[in-house]
C-alpha cells in the first residue's frame, strides 16, 4: 500500500464503474474512497469506505495489518460512502474501539443496529489522544458538510485528516489537474457552507501540516499553501478569475445566436469568456464555473411565461450553493410576452451581494438592430 509518511499508509479503494456520485454528479473518471492506517504504538484506522467496496477494502486492510490488530477506528464523517464498512470492520475486530464526537455517536445509531456502548470513545473539540510516539487531536467541522464532521491531526507525522475537505471527483488514477474537479466538488458538495469552512480553516491554521489526507481525491503533500489559499478564497465566495460566464437556454437557436453575439462583443473588448448551453452541459460544472468567474450574463428564452427548465435548475442550484459577490447581466427572449428576465432578476435579488447590470436586454423572437444595440450597451457596462 502507499506510504504517506513514517507511520501513515493509504488503504483506500477506487470505484471506476460509478456513473453518478450521490446519484446526481457525473463522474466520468469514477471516485476514490479514501481510508488510512496509522501505525504507531496503537494502530488506528481512519474511516472506512462505501459498502459496495466492502470486500475489496477489508482485504486491503487485513493485508496491510498482517498480524496487527487495530486499536481504534476514527469516524470523521458518517455519510454512507465513508461509514459503509464500519459494521464489517467491527465484526472482524471485536476489540477495536470507535472514536467519534457526540453527533457522530448519535448518528451511528441511525445507520447501524449495533450496541457499541462498551466500545465507543467520545472526543471533544481540541481533545488529544495519545497513541504512542504521537497523538491525535480532534477539531470539529460541523456542516462541512454534515453536522458531525471532524478533522483529525496526527502530530508525530504532521498529517491532517480532512474528511470531505480538500476532496475532488475522480478515482486515484485519474490523469487530470486537481483544481477543476476539486472546485466542482467543493461548490457542489460544500459550497453552501462557506462560513463553516472558514471556521475550520481558522482552527487548523496554527498547525504544522506536512500532508492533507481527504476522504476523496489525492493526498496533498506539496505546495500546501496553494490548496489552502484556494479553499480560503472559495469559502469566502471570492472569484478566482476576472472572466465572464454566459449560461444560456435556447429552443430553436435564436437565443443561442444572441448568446454567441454577446460572447463576440466581450471577446472584442479583451474579456475572457466562457459560453455554456445549459441544456447540453454538465450542470455541476457550470455551477462551479459561475463561482470561478467574477461576472456572468444570463441569457434565456421565455418558456410557458417562465424560465426554460435548465435555467431554472441552474439558478436554483446557485441559490442553494450560496452564490454571492458577483456582477450579473440579464438577456431575455420571447415572441409575444418576454418574461424570463423578470424571473431571473428575482432569483438574483434573493442572493447576497449581486450587482445587476443594466440594461436588461429584451429580444423579441430573434436578434435585430435594436436589440443588438442593447447587447452592445450591456457589454460596455459589464466591462466597466
Amino acid at each position: 500500500m502507499k506510504k504517506i509518511s513514517n507511520s501513515v499508509y493509504y488503504i483506500g479503494v477506487d470505484d471506476k464503474n460509478i456513473d453518478l456520485f450521490e446519484s446526481q454528479y457525473d463522474v466520468p473518471n469514477g471516485m476514490c474512497y479514501n481510508s488510512y492506517i496509522i501505525k504507531d504504538e496503537k494502530i488506528v484506522i481512519m474511516d472506512t469506505v462505501d459498502q459496495a467496496k466492502s470486500d475489496e477494502w477489508l482485504n486491503i486492510v487485513k493485508s496491510e495489518l498482517g498480524e496487527l490488530k487495530p486499536d481504534y477506528l476514527v469516524v470523521s464523517h458518517m455519510e454512507g460512502d465513508h461509514s459503509g464498512c464500519i459494521d464489517v470492520l467491527l465484526e472482524e475486530f471485536p476489540e477495536m474501539k470507535i472514536i467519534g464526537n457526540t453527533k457522530t455517536l448519535q448518528m451511528f445509531e441511525q445507520f447501524f443496529e449495533l450496541d457499541i456502548s462498551s466500545r465507543k470513545i467520545e472526543v471533544k473539540e481540541g481533545e488529544e489522544l495519545s497513541i504512542g510516539k504521537g497523538s491525535l487531536s480532534f477539531y470539529m467541522a460541523p456542516m462541512v458538510h454534515w453536522p458531525e464532521v471532524m478533522f483529525t491531526y496526527y502530530n508525530e507525522d504532521k498529517v491532517l485528516f480532512s474528511a470531505d475537505g480538500f476532496g475532488k471527483f475522480g478515482d486515484s488514477e485519474a490523469d487530470e489537474d486537481w483544481i477543476d474537479e476539486a472546485r466542482r466538488y467543493y461548490y457542489n458538495i460544500c459550497g453552501k457552507y462557506g462560513m463553516q469552512v472558514q471556521a475550520i480553516l481558522k482552527k487548523v491554521s496554527g498547525l504544522d501540516i506536512k500532508a492533507i489526507c481527504p476522504l476523496h481525491g489525492p493526498v496533498l503533500n506539496d505546495n500546501l499553501g496553494y490548496y489552502i489559499d484556494l479553499y480560503d478564497k472559495w469559502s469566502k465566495y471570492e472569484a478566482e478569475d476576472d472572466g465572464i460566464l454566459i449560461p444560456y437556454c435556447s429552443i430553436h437557436g435564436n437565443t443561442e445566436e444572441a448568446a454567441i453575439a454577446m460572447a463576440d462583443l466581450l471577446l472584442n473588448r479583451g474579456k475572457k469568456v466562457t459560453l455554456r448551453d445549459l441544456s447540453r452541459c454538465d450542470m455541476s460544472e457550470v455551477v462551479s464555473e459561475a463561482f470561478k468567474f467574477s461576472k456572468m450574463i444570463l441569457i434565456c428564452v421565455t418558456y410557458n411565461m417562465s424560465l426554460f427548465p435548465a435555467m431554472n435548475q441552474f439558478l436554483t442550484s446557485l441559490k442553494e450553493k450560496g452564490y454571492q459577490n458577483r456582477t450579473v447581466g440579464i438577456v431575455q427572449n420571447g415572441s409575444w410576452a418576454p418574461n424570463s428576465g423578470n424571473i431571473m432578476r428575482k432569483y438574483l435579488e434573493e442572493m447576497k451581494n449581486i450587482t445587476i447590470i443594466d440594461p436588461t436586454v429584451t429580444i423579441k423572437s430573434r436578434l435585430n438592430d435594436s436589440s443588438l444595440d442593447e447587447l452592445i450597451k450591456l457589454a460596455n457596462n459589464i466591462c466597466e
